[in-house]
């Protein structure tokens, strides 16, 4: 049997033979991160203003025009989101028909149209051509995010020329989707 001197002893002469180097072993570890899809999204109203269905916006045939507007929806998204944008019919759509309502049983006619092109900022052109909606060609796809900064893109607004609306203050809540 080893006594405590003799092992106290052993170990001085072993650390004197091969010093006091430590012995280590090496390891990899990997960082890792995820960044999924994500957007977010605000909207800007659509604020036609005064519809004058009298002279301004009379009938074409009386020389009355179309009352025009453009809102816009802000969509912030991560580097390379390729996202589409849905607008719905509102709260007071007659079937296809977009309706703003004033009281219980008045309402006034709009539409709403994607802009020119899908470039943010891209200008709107009255009246639109395609429709603002929520499925196939009615929806808008922007261009893939080239980076999160946020990107603003025209709702272009027409209440058509020749209503005959009541004296009132119409409104719509129209709900903007972002798929991505």
């Amino acid at each position: 049997m080893l006594d405590a001197k003799r092992v106290a002893g052993l170990v001085s002469a072993l650390t004197l033979l091969f010093g006091s180097t430590a012995w280590a072993g090496t390891s990899t570890l990997t960082a890792q991160a995820s960044v999924n899809t994500n957007c977010a999204v605000a909207a800007a109203a659509v604020a036609f203003g005064t519809y004058d269905p009298i002279t301004a916006n009379a009938p074409p045939a009386s020389g009355g025009v179309n009352l025009n507007s453009t809102g816009s929806i802000t969509i912030t998204c991560v580097k390379g989101a390729a996202p589409t944008i849905g607008l719905n019919l509102g709260a007071h759509a007659s079937g296809s028909t977009r309706r703003m309502l004033s009281g219980t049983t008045d309402f006034l006619t709009y539409e709403l149209y994607q802009p020119s092109n899908n470039t943010a900022g891209a200008a709107c052109a009255f009246p639109g051509t395609t429709v603002w909606g929520t499925a196939g060609a009615n929806m808008f796809s922007p261009t893939a995010a080239p980076n999160k900064t946020a990107r603003i893109y025209n709702i272009c607004g027409t209440a058509a020329a020749g209503q005959d609306p009541a004296i009132g203050t119409y409104a719509d809540a129209v709900v903007a989707t972002v798929t991505f």
